[in-house]
Parts: C-alpha cells; sequence; structure tokens
C-alpha cells in the first residue's frame, strides 16, 4: 500500500526512516541554544582524528574563521589562486606576488608563492581529461589538482598499464614538474550494489539495484528534485524508497563507456519531500542543511550512506577525474568533475551525502573496489560529486534547514 506522504532523510537508514514516517514524528528546528556543532558530528570526528571532542571543535571553530578571513582577503582585492589546509589546519593561500603574500599574512594566513599555481594546474588537467577522454587509459586510475604539492597528482595501478594509459602517461611526463605520477593507484568502480527495497532502489534490464538518497532541491518553479549521483539515475527510471514510489529519474550526466560527470536529478512526487536534514544512523540527532558553500581541500567532513552509515574524514582534492572498471564486464568509464576525501566508502553508498558542518558538499560517487569500512574512525577514500556544481549546472536551489 502507498504511503501517503514519505518524508526522507537524507541518505539515513530504512529503519530509522521507517520509524520516522510511522510515528509522524515532527523534526524540531534548533534552539537558540543549540551547539554551534551537531554533537554526533563532533564525536565521529574526533574519533576520525583521534583527538578529544574539545580539539575536534576548535578545529572546526578554527576552519571556519580562517576561511572568513580567505573571504575578506578577497573583497579587499587581493587576486588568490587556490587555498588549502595543512595537516596542522593552518589556510595556506597561493598568491602571485610578495606583497600580495604580505597583505594575506595580514590577515593571519599563510602565503606561498607556487611554481605553478590552481589555475595553470586546471589547464594541464583539463588536456590530461580530453586525451582520457578520447580513450580510457585503463591502468591510471585517477588525476587530480593537488594543491599542496602543487601538482597534478596521477596514480598508476601497478601491473595495469594498457597503451592507451602509456599514451596519456606519456603526455603527462611532458609537463615535467607540474605532474607527479603515484604507483598506488587501486582499480575504482561506481558505488552501487545489488539489494533490492532499500533506501532508494530501481530496477532495470540487469536487476534490482540500490543507492543512498542525496540532497533535495528546487527549480524556480517549486518543483522538487533528489540530487544525486549520475550513476544511480542514469536509466532515468522509477525510485522507491521502502517500496514506495518517490521519484522518477529526469536527468543524468552519466553514460557507461562514455565521457561523463556523475551528477543526475530526479523529480520528487508532489506528495513526497526530501528532508533538510542528514541522518547520522544513530549517533546522534540529524544535522540541519544550512547552504552549499564548498570546503576547502583539508576540511572536515562526514558522509551519511546506507551501506558505511556515518563516516568522517577530509577533503582531499577537486577537480579529480578517475577511470571506473564496471564490475560487470562493461567497458571503463572516465569520470571528470568529482572531489576526493579520506571517507571510507561502500558499495551502495553512492549518491549519499557529504557535509562539512552544516553546509552540504556532495554525493558518493565511487571508491577502491572491495574497500571495506568499519566504525566511524575507518581509513579509507572516496570520490564525490560536489553538490553545488550540480545545482549550478541543473539551475536548482538548496532546500535548506
Amino acid at each position: 500500500m502507498r504511503v501517503s506522504r514519505i518524508s526522507l532523510v537524507a541518505t539515513a537508514a530504512g529503519t530509522l526512516l521507517a520509524a520516522a514516517v510511522a510515528t509522524g514524528a515532527a523534526q524540531a528546528a534548533p534552539s537558540p541554544t543549540a551547539p554551534r556543532y551537531q554533537p554526533a558530528m563532533v564525536a565521529a570526528l574526533a574519533r576520525s582524528l583521534g583527538v578529544s571532542e574539545d580539539a575536534a571543535v576548535a578545529r572546526l571553530d578554527q576552519q571556519a574563521a580562517q576561511q572568513s578571513e580567505l573571504a575578506d582577503l578577497s573583497r579587499s582585492g587581493t587576486a588568490t589562486d587556490g587555498a588549502y589546509f595543512t595537516a596542522d589546519g593552518k589556510l595556506t593561500v597561493n598568491v602571485s606576488s610578495a606583497a600580495a603574500a604580505a597583505r594575506t599574512r595580514e590577515h593571519g594566513l599563510a602565503a606561498r608563492v607556487p611554481q605553478h599555481g590552481e589555475r595553470a594546474l586546471d589547464r594541464i588537467k583539463a588536456a590530461l581529461d580530453a586525451q582520457a577522454l578520447r580513450a580510457a587509459p585503463d591502468g591510471v586510475a585517477s588525476w587530480s589538482v593537488d594543491l599542496p604539492s602543487d601538482t597534478v597528482t596521477v596514480h598508476v595501478t601497478p601491473g595495469r598499464t594498457s597503451a592507451a594509459a602509456k599514451s596519456f602517461l606519456k603526455t603527462a611526463a611532458a609537463q615535467g614538474s607540474a605532474v607527479r605520477v603515484v604507483n598506488d593507484g587501486q582499480r575504482l568502480s561506481p558505488q552501487t550494489t545489488v539489494y533490492p527495497g532499500s533506501s532508494m532502489s530501481w530496477t532495470n534490464s540487469q536487476g534490482s539495484w540500490v543507492c543512498s538518497v542525496g540532497y533535495g532541491a528546487h527549480d524556480s518553479s517549486g518543483r522538487q528534485y533528489l540530487v544525486s549521483a549520475g550513476h544511480c539515475v542514469a536509466d532515468l527510471t522509477d525510485l522507491y524508497y521502502n517500496n514506495a514510489h518517490f521519484a522518477k529519474g529526469v536527468h543524468s550526466r552519466y553514460a557507461l563507456g562514455r565521457r561523463s560527470v556523475d551528477m543526475g536529478v530526479a523529480q520528487v512526487d508532489s506528495d513526497d519531500s526530501v528532508a533538510t536534514q542528514v541522518g547520522t544512523w544513530g549517533n546522534g540527532a540529524n544535522i540541519a542543511v544550512k547552504g552549499s558553500k564548498r570546503a576547502p581541500s583539508g576540511s572536515s567532513l562526514c558522509k551519511s550512506g546506507q551501506t558505511t552509515g556515518w563516516t568522517c574524514g577530509a577533503v582531499k582534492s577537486y577537480n579529480v577525474s578517475v577511470t571506473y572498471v564496471d564490475e560487470h564486464g562493461g567497458p571503463d568509464t572516465v569520470v571528470t568533475g568529482l572531489a576526493s576525501s579520506s571517507v571510507c566508502t561502500e558499495g551502495g553508498d553512492s549518491g549519499g551525502a557529504y557535509i562539512s558542518g552544516n553546509q552540504a558538499q556532495g554525493m558518493t560517487s565511487g571508491g577502491p573496489t572491495g574497500q571495506q569500512c568499519s566504525g566511524t574512525n575507518s581509513s579509507g577514500s572516496s570520490y564525490f560529486q560536489p553538490l553545488d556544481d550540480a545545482l549550478s549546472y541543473y539551475g536548482l536551489t538548496l532546500n535548506t534547514n
């Protein structure tokens, strides 16, 4: 029997959501005296970093204060060329001159005049993207702009260098010190797993599939959409939560074996909704979504997904390209425009929500094949589709709490 109205908490467990729907429990607005950060998120972040909860809060405060100073620096007219957090939590800003570096330090931020810088590295990576999209470089796991090392870093899987990969690496080597090749790559795949009847499921000619619910957004006419990983809605099929229809895929930029961007949207049924809180899988209250301001590289963030629940880590890089290997024998797919993180994910987490503080960051795209996570303090790696890029491409506005 169809439920008359379903309120979906982004990527929360199906059993928890079922209980919320059955009881009709309302989500209370935060009180004026509410803590700056959701306690469960602080606890998970502290475990992930191996520090006290007070130290985790101090880290979040420090990051927020430095991001505010960076915004002030930009408003003052100082041109920057990328910024990133170091391991000790210091925001370092790329600038073009000693004078700009001095102005940056006046704002309490570290400054660096890089050999290359973000804009130059973006151009190099774009050239590598163009080559990879002509022929998928099987054996090159990923490549991205890495601001701390001031390079485009290419991760290669040892023993899997194809002809296309050799040509790709030859092009990369021609860039000299601007490209760094690391032989530590792993086979990557989109993180969708066969498992019917889970939080977001659909059926196609190949069987039944499951992903995790992402973020809700609306267009200028008020129509409601689910913003998801593109491969979760690539077939533009009907989507179900707890065996009840709640949305239908309407667009995806992901296509197996072709140049792809892993973003897509589904139109939510008029009597259903996607809640403006991210579920924490029993780690305390849900986290209210206040916006989608992108967190700099090195920022702390957590993810909610139906397979691994609530896991935390940090942003690594933006503008990441990967080669996804299809676990079912299909062709490799090059995906561009991702972000990488140290958050652990597994199959079925795809589409799940990443959040930093109360700012929505993106949706799980993929990760190392066979990666296993255990608890909120698991180390690992994953790739996510930045939410702000998806909202901009589709002309949508994030639903906030």
